[in-house]
């Protein structure tokens, strides 16, 4: 019997573990979205309306204008301070092209050290194996669609996976756990150790606003109020898991949870940018969020922040026009004070907190309350 080993948030895995997901847990992976377009319509997709079937391009939350608009992907691998990229989609195959300049491009910028792993339903030939292992790529993800979970020497992969292995390219599978699917899932764990993949990594299974219709269709539920996680799905995990470690397999097992993705993945990572991206103006939290004041109403924004630094005496680098937001961002323990009076006049004063992703994304605000003289 093999040793299970109890990782963060709810996570756990059978060594031994994916270098990508070790770097995944430190926040040490960019998330580049290549395109949205794939054809393999799985009903469980979790993919947002908005990316869905759609030819669009994102690092991590930072938008590309266009396939050429690759600062953007440099400048968030810097400030993230990444040390990989996982690319995925939809399908990165479907624009293979792109898919191989991005690599070439990011091994030439950050060494080859820098681990990449990618996500596909499928590879279509061995030109395209051979196209993706010479432009550096070191992990290959296989989602095999459910219909073949307990048939996979159906499915057409064992010589693309020996291809793979043979040019020096690490093999996985990954797939979300439906519940009661217990068996087919270990059936495909089980065939993948006799087919030299070297993990399998096993997602908790999640609602979004692209997949709840069909998740309902189904007869899925969720787990609870809290959570739009799927009931049923850690539990089939944790069985897979422990017939796995019965079976005292070869192959890394890895169920990675909701819970792992939001509290440790991401968090770890937006702290990671926080940390460069933060204005003097900002408080960080524990959780890599930003607080800070936030000013609205003006027209004229510059002529606002030249009245805010006179005639409260504000330090220069304490407030600054957000032209994207059109408002003033300053310190909120200095707008805390002055908030009275700008109210007067009326502009609306708040605290905000935002995550420190590209597009800010709003956590909470705060209106601030007129002090008491």
């Amino acid at each position: 019997m093999r040793e299970i080993i109890q990782w963060l948030s709810s996570s756990m895995y059978i060594p031994p573990l994916s270098p990508g997901c070790k770097l995944c847990a430190r926040g040490e992976k960019m998330v580049l979205l290549i395109t949205g377009k794939c054809n393999a319509k799985c009903f469980y997709c979790p993919l947002s309306l908005k990316k869905r079937n759609k030819d669009k391009i994102y690092a991590d939350e930072w938008k590309l204008k266009d396939e050429n608009d690759v600062e953007k992907i440099l400048t968030e691998t810097r400030l993230i301070e990444a040390k990989g990229a996982g690319i995925t989609g939809g399908d990165p195959l479907i624009v293979i092209e792109r898919t191989c300049r991005y690599i070439s491009m990011l091994k030439n910028e950050f060494g080859e050290d820098f681990h990449i792993h990618l996500y596909t339903p499928n590879v279509q030939d061995l030109e395209d194996i051979e196209r993706l292992a010479s432009s550096g790529l070191d992990e290959i993800r296989f989602h095999p669609v459910p219909q073949l979970w307990n048939k996979m020497e159906k499915s057409g992969l064992s010589k693309k996976i020996e291809h793979f292995k043979n040019l020096g390219v690490d093999v996985a599978i990954e797939l979300p756990v439906l519940p009661n699917r217990e068996r087919d899932i270990v059936s495909l764990i089980l065939w993948a150790d006799e087919n030299n993949v070297d993990w399998v990594n096993l997602n908790e299974l999640e609602y979004s606003e692209s997949n709840y219709i069909n998740l309902d269709e189904r007869g899925y539920a969720l787990r609870n109020e809290s959570a739009a996680t799927v009931a049923g799905s850690e539990e089939t995990a944790v069985k897979i898991l422990r017939r796995c470690s019965e079976k005292n397999l070869n192959i890394g097992v890895h169920y990675c949870s909701s819970s792992f993705k939001d509290g440790v993945q991401l968090r770890n990572r937006i702290k990671r940018r926080a940390k460069n991206v933060a204005k003097p103006y900002d408080v960080v939290t524990e959780d890599g969020t930003l607080l800070r004041g936030t000013i609205y109403g003006g027209r004229d924004l510059e002529k606002l922040r030249d009245f805010i630094i006179k005639t409260f005496n504000v330090p220069v680098k304490l407030v600054e026009i957000d032209r994207e937001k059109k408002r003033l961002n300053m310190a909120a323990w200095i707008l805390q004070d002055i908030a009275a009076e700008l109210k007067k006049k009326g502009f609306e004063c708040y605290m905000v907190e935002e995550y420190p992703t590209a597009d800010g994304l709003e956590v909470e605000r705060v209106d601030l309350p007129i002090k008491q003289t």
